[in-house]
């Protein structure tokens, strides 16, 4: 389940160019699940309009305190209401005016009245955003206990490039789950989590290799979602074009099955919870040939020798390590999924499917069921980073239990 199922969050817009970003931000927290309000300040409707915010969010959309028929908006039911109270953009005009108190609008006089989290996401030119006034506003904000992400350094509307843009939708997101997750910590907060991720190339000579398709984006997903939960991560990840998006995640990045094997039990005897998703290569060619093999001969046989059986002998050295594995099939798919989690000794095993559309390698989506021992869950086809969280709700059921 997502940190933000029903959470209730009421999103304020101020009157700056970077209000058109929050349609999509508006969007993406309705995907995770929670019921979102919108408020506009006069000059917002100017760069959005209420019809598509309304149509977005499923509620109606105010910005006065008294509508065409003379009824009067509550901003007081307003505050009571939200979960989290989120103002972005938040331009300098704004900040001014929640730094002295004012309320002059709706979106001002319910920030006086939240009685929860607020959280302003700043956006402006980048001397305003410098100017020692903005930046004894934010400290006065902050001083308050409103949450400040802070904005970031690029483009900006007055063709200049530096700090001022408002920070991304995604970003904003993930701060609004990070102070979620604060309230209500996960089973992982605290925790150190190991997670593999991507293929393993084995040499054949010095240009060539035996591996397979798997781009690492399950994995890399799997990891970022344990850290914005409180765990504490180790990535080991084989050959990959992903990059990290999460400071709280320990990386490190080998290439064949045995560099894989060697830095997993590093750190084996340490972690809490292993989430084995690399596709590690079950074989490798015996001799790797010193210089390149020259096209000579019809045919290349090549002797290939067993790889060490990484999450098996996790498996047999586990004492209290939550042991997850994952594995590919193209037939017998569960009967060959609930062999590998008995052999290997697993806690649970993600199934993955080369039958279903828009799943397994180099996809940004995936379908997964999990097995354990006493359940077997299917999920939907899903993004990856669903996918992940869904993994980790799993894990966090049986942990807690």
């Amino acid at each position: 389940m997502s940190s933000l199922q029903s959470k209730k969050i009421l999103l304020g817009i101020t009157g700056g160019i970077a209000a058109y970003k929050v349609n999509g931000l508006v969007r993406d927290l309705k995907k995770r699940g929670a019921e979102v309000k919108v408020i506009l300040t006069p000059c917002a409707s100017d760069f959005v309009t209420p019809l598509t915010l309304s149509t977005l969010s499923g509620n109606a959309v105010e910005s006065e305190f008294y509508d065409a028929k003379g009824n009067w908006t509550n901003h007081v039911e307003f505050g009571l209401w939200a979960d989290l109270f989120v103002i972005a953009p938040c331009t300098a005009n704004t900040l001014a005016k929640m730094a002295g108190g004012l309320c002059d609008n709706l979106l001002l006089a319910t920030y006086l009245s939240a009685r929860c989290t607020v959280m302003v996401a700043p956006a402006m030119d980048l001397d305003m955003y410098a100017h020692p006034s903005t930046r004894r506003n934010l400290e006065t904000l902050a001083s308050y206990g409103n949450a400040i992400i802070p904005a970031e350094h690029g483009e900006l509307a007055s063709g200049l490039t530096g700090q001022g843009r408002m920070a991304e939708p995604e970003t904003i997101v993930a701060k609004i789950e990070e102070q979620f997750m604060r309230q209500n910590p996960s089973v992982l907060k605290g925790k150190k989590v190991l997670v593999t991720a991507g293929p393993t190339y084995e040499a054949i000579d010095p240009v060539r290799f035996v591996g397979n398709h798997s781009s690492g984006k399950m994995g890399f997903a799997i990891a970022e979602e344990a850290a914005k939960r409180g765990a504490h991560v180790v990535l080991i990840s084989g050959p990959s074009a992903e990059r990290l998006h999460h400071p709280m995640v320990e990386l490190h990045r080998v290439t064949s099955a045995r560099e894989m094997h060697d830095e997993v039990f590093r750190h084996f005897d340490t972690v809490d919870l292993v989430v084995m998703s690399a596709a590690v290569a079950d074989y490798a060619p015996k001799n790797i040939a010193v210089e390149k093999i020259k096209k000579k001969d019809d045919e290349l046989a090549i002797e290939m020798v067993k790889n060490p059986d990484i999450l098996g002998e996790m498996g047999e050295r586990k004492k209290d390590q939550f042991l997850v594995g994952f594995a590919l099939e193209t037939e017998n798919e569960i009967e060959n999924a609930k062999g590998k989690l008995s052999r290997k000794n697993l806690d649970a095993i993600v199934l993955n499917s080369l039958k279903d559309d828009g799943a397994g390698f180099g996809t940004s989506t995936n379908r997964i069921r999990i097995i354990s021992k006493d359940e077997l869950r299917e999920f939907d086809l899903k993004s990856k980073k669903a996918v992940a969280a869904d993994l980790l709700d799993f894990i966090e059921e049986k942990l807690h239990r």
